[in-house]
């Protein structure tokens, strides 16, 4: 229903189903937020966003829904001196280390909007000191720093359906046990990602890493996950999904790494793997359904959640992993390089990769990991950032290195939620001979929780699932137990979207960023030369100079592992 309103002393219409900060935001205006983020339900605690109502007085905009003949303000003298009222508050209550925040550089949205309303940090002293949580392998938790706007809390709860956070009597941000290590936490870092201030963020090694790059003795190798491809820009004002694939090539190696490499390439392993093992699972009465093994925060899922699932899990390694792999094994031998003087770097949209590179079995028998360091996107950005580099103005353009830098079309997807199963049926469907379906599987793509598609390949019928974001996990899995559902083959994504939304990515950003994303990064796929795993004339000279075949001894030695329950 449509009403009308007076704001700022100017007629308009308001929408009653949406909130007046949606609609105020609707019209250009800007208020500033703390607690508030659009993918979430409205908290209303911060009351930063609060407007001055005639005859009402201050009301909190993002709870609050527009009446007819309502009049409004957005910025009188009241409303602004009752914001700034309420900046100071929360900054009595926060702690005075801005220097040495990991949110600082312009990420912290209490201190840019300090700044804004022209407010110091004038935090007495008094606040207890609490523990710093470094339990987790992927993120820290400081609630030093926090400023109680259950961001996190709704994200973990509403979003993702773990519930790692809950809200205690006095409005302080409390967990279901007292580390984030004893919770069910799957290392998803959507709370890290949504954070307003430094409470929550991920485990940075940006110092040792920039130190390194300038050691002409250490040679660095590194990877870079194909959805940093089409968001990386975003840290320096580029547009949503814009791909800058060879700035960033020519970026990383003016930084100093020895050889740039791209993840697109063990993505296509990947798939000539998990094919393979999915061919003969489907055709020789092998455990069906098959999940994919991608995601490292749905493994973490499966283990402490459905154990029972784990045997359908494929056993192939994440692209990440398999990239470590290769570059201590089939990198080193090509190079000449000893395998423990290869250091292997990845860059990541996730927090999880963080956990995911320690497991002892990422390792081999010696202790040494397949991947040594992991870093986010915003890591990247900030590594950048400290070598005065600004992608928006970068001319320099480099292409990938070769032996393990080219990488397909159906790589490239993996950023998005179903791009694992498309590529994955892009290969299947060639190996058994399938000529009737185009080369695109559209029936995968798409943002709904579960996704369902049945598909007649060469004679015979595929079941296939998504699972967009883990909160669609479990009632999928449960009606799997039960018999409700059939189905043959399963991509689960822990994050909505899947990578492009990973709890690494640039932030603050939400859906609507996250479809901008989208479109970006299939325009990057379809404008590749090859849009087939098994086309790609790295990966085929891969298996014949040193893997021999997928699935083969070697490549079970090298690129696949197993998994073990958590259950508490």
């Amino acid at each position: 229903m449509k009403v009308k309103v007076i704001i700022n002393q100017k007629k308009s219409i308001f929408d009653t189903e949406k909130t007046l900060l949606q609609n105020i935001n609707e019209m250009g205006i800007e208020i500033p937020t703390l607690c508030h983020h659009e993918d979430i339900s409205p908290a209303g605690v911060c009351k930063v966003c609060s407007v001055e109502i005639a005859g009402r007085g201050i009301l909190t905009s993002c709870d609050n829904y527009p009446e007819d003949g309502m009049e409004l303000f957005t910025h009188s003298e009241e409303v602004e001196k009752y914001r700034k009222n309420r900046i100071e508050e929360i900054l009595k209550d926060h702690s005075n280390d801005c220097l040495t925040c990991e949110k600082a550089m312009g990420d912290c949205e209490l201190q840019n909007i300090s700044y804004e309303y022209g407010v110091e940090n004038r935090g007495d002293g008094t606040r207890e000191k609490s523990a710093i949580d470094n339990s987790s392998s992927a993120f820290v938790r400081d609630m030093n720093k926090c400023i109680k706007c259950q961001k996190c809390v709704k994200v973990c709860d509403e979003i993702q359906g773990i519930g790692v956070y809950c809200v205690e009597e006095d409005g302080s941000i409390g967990m279901t046990h007292d580390t984030v290590a004893e919770t069910d936490c799957i290392s998803c870092g959507q709370c890290v990602k949504i954070c307003p201030v430094g409470a929550l963020h991920e485990k940075i090694d940006l110092k040792n890493l920039n130190h390194d790059l300038k050691n002409p003795m250490k040679h660095i190798v590194v990877q870079m996950a194909p959805a940093i491809k089409n968001t990386i820009g975003e840290e320096f004002g580029i547009l949503p999904g814009t791909d800058i694939t060879k700035k960033m090539v020519a970026a990383l190696k003016d930084l100093g790494f020895d050889r740039v490499f791209s993840t697109d390439f063990s993505a296509d392993v990947t798939i000539m793997e998990e094919g393979t093992e999915f061919l003969d699972r489907f055709t020789n009465g092998g455990k069906l359904p098959m999940f994919t093994s991608c995601c490292p925060g749905w493994i973490n899922y499966a283990e402490i959640n459905h154990p029972e699932f784990l045997d359908n899990l494929s056993s192939c390694k994440s692209p990440q992993q398999i990239f470590g792999a290769l570059s201590k094994s089939y990198y080193s031998k090509i190079s000449g390089v000893e395998p423990s003087e290869v250091y292997s770097v990845s860059i990541m949209p996730c927090t999880a990769k963080k956990d995911e590179n320690i497991r002892d079995t990422m390792m081999d028998h010696e202790g040494n990991k397949d991947v040594d360091m992991v870093i986010t996107t915003r890591e990247l950005a900030k590594l950048f950032k400290l070598n005065k580099i600004n992608l928006a103005g970068y001319e320099k353009e480099e292409e990938f290195d070769r032996l393990l830098g080219e990488g397909t079309g159906a790589a490239r997807i993996f950023a998005s939620t179903g791009g694992v199963m498309e590529a994955a049926l892009r290969t299947v469907s060639d190996v058994l001979g399938e000529t009737s379906h185009s080369l695109e599987y559209k029936e995968v793509r798409g943002f709904e929780g579960v996704r369902r598609a049945n598909l007649v390949l060469a004679g015979k019928e595929v079941n296939v699932a998504v699972i967009n974001g883990i909160k669609n996990a479990t009632p999928f899995l449960e009606s799997v137990k039960k018999g409700e559902t059939t189905v043959d083959f399963v991509e689960v994504m822990a994050c909505v979207g899947g990578c492009l939304n990973g709890g690494g990515a640039p932030a603050p950003d939400n859906m609507r960023v996250v479809a901008t994303r989208k479109i970006g990064l299939y325009d990057s796929d379809e404008k590749s030369a090859l849009r087939k795993s098994h086309e790609n004339l790295e990966v085929k000279k891969l298996y014949e100079d040193f893997l021999g075949k997928p699935g083969g001894h070697k490549s079970h030695h090298l690129l696949h592992t197993h998994y073990k329950s958590r259950k508490k």
